[in-house]
């Protein structure tokens, strides 16, 4: 897997405040995610579930709480460029709907319906991060092309459909959050 991006959360989005989030998706394996379900709730382990036809999940995503500082070893396949949050007032439109743009807080954009889950702890997840429909990662060249990515030199998040990054507010694992794919 290929670390797309990572960022530390500022500390006054609630209960992910001061976590660091990575985001990790395959290079070969470019498909959107689909939930499984168990009495109302996400499984147990969902992070680790089978996303058919695959025997694992082809992303992985951490929220990290208490965080040490990232390793100097460069990401070999998507390019680092760097990211720079910046603060804005993310005014929902009269639907409900929140600025459609890479964001972490602020109101999600929803391309369909708001989708709504549950932790297998009983939380309900939160929303954390949106990232846009199309939005495209450079790689290094000589990477190999990336199913269904809009260029040999781009890969692509789920199909390069718009992501919304649910997470666990109790973080009952580091890996409890779901990416939810629209389009």
């Amino acid at each position: 897997m290929a670390l797309f991006f990572q960022l530390d959360v500022p500390w006054d989005l609630g209960p992910f405040g001061g976590d660091h989030l990575l985001v990790f998706h395959c290079r070969a394996h470019n498909d959107a995610s689909e939930p499984e379900f168990a009495d109302g709730r996400l499984v147990p382990g969902y992070w680790d579930a089978p996303q058919l036809p695959y025997p694992r999940p082809f992303w992985r995503v951490l929220l990290q709480q208490h965080a040490v500082f990232p390793t100097a070893e460069p990401e070999p396949s998507v390019c680092a460029l760097p990211l720079r949050l910046q603060p804005f007032v993310d005014t929902p439109s009269p639907r409900g709907l929140g600025a459609q743009l890479f964001k972490v807080g602020g109101s999600p954009s929803w391309a369909q319906d708001p989708e709504y889950y549950e932790c297998v702890c009983g939380a309900d997840l939160e929303y954390l991060c949106q990232v846009p429909e199309g939005m495209e990662f450079a790689v290094h060249p000589g990477q190999p092309e990336q199913p269904y990515s809009v260029g040999a030199d781009t890969y692509g998040l789920f199909l390069g459909n718009e992501v919304y990054l649910l997470a666990c507010p109790a973080h009952c694992d580091p890996a409890a959050v779901w990416p939810v794919n629209q389009n």
